[in-house]
């Protein structure tokens, strides 16, 4: 099953470990130790993230190390972008409203 970015997005454990390599790439064991869950747990979170194309996999020695895809953050960042923009608006929408309430 093929999955998206934003159904990778949506597990909190795959939102920290996203949190953990976005600093640096790490091994699967050294990822784990950050859980109170099972090494194989982790994987499962891995082989999601991977196959939303949000981490990649590098072979170092008899490591696999895990790093963040950036690229892949800024199909997320788009589809934010349009709410960020409605947000904004209604935002400074409600500042106005406040302010004439202020000066009355």
């Amino acid at each position: 099953m093929r999955r998206d970015v934003f159904q990778a997005i949506a597990d909190p454990t795959r939102r920290a470990i996203i949190s953990l390599i976005a600093i640096h790439a790490m091994t699967p064991n050294a990822i784990a130790e950050n859980f109170n869950t099972t090494r194989q747990a982790i994987s499962k979170h891995l082989r999601i993230l991977t196959e939303c194309e949000l981490v990649k996999q590098e072979q170092q020695g008899r490591e696999i190390y895990y790093s963040l895809q950036l690229e892949k953050m800024k199909e997320i960042d788009q589809w934010l972008a349009q709410y960020r923009a409605l947000w904004e608006t209604r935002f400074n929408q409600l500042d106005e409203v406040l302010n004439k309430l202020k000066n009355k």
